[in-house]
């Protein structure tokens, strides 16, 4: 059983969400190609709606009419999105729109903590359910501030930067860590007065961003779980054109190929300030890894796919600074673990991270999901390559980021 051919992917998650917000934020009108379809970018696309944007959703694209927005007459329902529920945070604070943000069962469990703080500082005013949503925010004034986090989140970064584009005053950001650069990319592109200087951002308060057209680029996290299933059937090969080859999304990539990955990737264009190529790859054996705090944030949505690979190395791999991932859609360490050792690997939990012992001779079970879209991608590939078969609890959670994927996967497989 191996994998081969060529698979075009659904535009990336996280330039989705953000085309979607600064073309809501621009005077005139945005035309956004390969939007992704998965349930998280439909919840953002909701939400502004509910604020009255404009946006009209056509065969081969959408367009976002700008400055068009008023404050919703209902709640604002993010799903389990939570890139949806921090961005628009910022996109209410930055417009002054008085709204309530809820979210599905799971999103109501993730903490809001690091987004009401800095946001409270900037003059906004807030009302939570004890850091968690619901969240209400009612207009006011903002003033920029120099905010030094203790975490490195694009989520946490994109929220602050969106709401001081209407602040009196600059805002700096400080992270410990560079993480995911989408929002300071897209911003610098489309004229904002933002200065970035490895992990620290000034942005000047700036009023007037462009209307633009964007094509955007293929999800690569979403081509991990192609990658990885590449890596566990021998004689496979993959080809993906358009994918996204930002360097703070490379993470996992860098990873692989630095251990032994059989990995080529070319850059052929630069889009809104975003590097846009081709990537290939060939079965290849990995060695074991070590990864710590710094790197994790170039690799967040990859930690599953990582442990995976690492029952198949010859040695002992170790994930630390990875307590991130207990505040995801599920505590992803936890349902890593468990489905591993179901699976009768060698793995020990740790607080933020785990240590597996490889190579392992793994039987196929099925999968506790934990209605995680990742988990269930993640165990769907190491099922497949193992008997063949799928076997999850719950598939309906795999539509929050790519509803193709089994079709997809299905049409990979010899």
């Amino acid at each position: 059983m191996k994998i081969d051919g060529e698979i075009t992917l659904p535009g990336d998650k996280s330039i989705s969400h953000r085309s979607l917000i600064f073309g809501a934020l621009t005077s005139g009108t945005s035309k956004l190609f390969n939007l992704s379809d998965g349930e998280d970018v439909k919840s953002t696309i909701s939400c502004l709606k509910d604020c009255n944007v404009k946006i009209v959703e056509k065969k081969n694209y959408t367009t976002v009419n700008g400055k068009e927005f008023s404050k919703p007459n209902k709640a604002l329902h993010c799903g389990n999105s939570g890139t949806t529920a921090r961005l628009l945070a910022g996109f209410l604070a930055n417009r002054k729109i008085d709204a309530t943000l809820v979210g599905d069962k799971s999103l109501s469990k993730r903490p809001m903590h690091r987004i009401i703080k800095p946001l409270r500082e900037m003059g906004s005013i807030i009302e939570s359910n004890d850091n968690f949503l619901p969240i209400k925010i009612k207009a006011n004034t903002l003033h920029g501030i120099d905010y030094q986090s203790q975490i490195s989140s694009a989520q946490l970064k994109s929220c602050i930067l969106i709401a001081s584009l209407n602040a009196n005053t600059k805002t700096t950001f400080t992270e410990p860590y560079l993480s995911r650069n989408h929002t300071e990319l897209l911003l610098k592109s489309l004229g904002a007065k933002i200065y970035t200087k490895k992990n620290r951002i000034e942005i000047i308060p700036f009023q007037n961003l462009n209307a633009f057209d964007i094509k955007i680029p293929s999800d690569i996290s979403s081509a991990s779980f192609f990658i990885t299933a590449a890596l566990l059937m021998p004689d496979s090969k993959l080809y993906f054109k358009n994918i996204l080859l930002n360097e703070t999304r490379l993470g996992f990539i860098k990873i692989l190929k630095k251990n032994g990955a059989d990995i080529s990737t070319s850059t052929e264009k630069i889009v809104h300030g975003e590097k846009v190529g081709n990537l290939t790859i060939n079965y290849s054996t990995i060695k074991p890894f070590k990864i710590n705090k710094e790197k994790i944030p170039s690799m967040i949505d990859e930690i599953p796919l990582l442990a995976i690979l690492a029952t198949k190395a010859k040695g002992i791999s170790i994930v630390r600074g990875a307590k991130e991932l207990r505040y995801k859609e599920c505590d992803r360490i936890k349902a890593i673990c468990q489905n591993l050792k179901r699976m009768n690997a060698k793995v020990k939990e740790l607080e933020d991270g785990f240590i597996v012992e490889g190579p392992s001779d793994l039987e196929p079970r099925k999968i506790h999901t934990f209605n995680d879209h990742r988990i269930a991608m993640a165990f769907t590939i190491l099922n497949k390559s193992l008997n063949g078969t799928y076997n999850l609890d719950n598939t309906n959670c795999i539509k929050i980021s790519y509803p193709n994927f089994i079709k997809d996967m299905n049409s990979l497989m010899q």
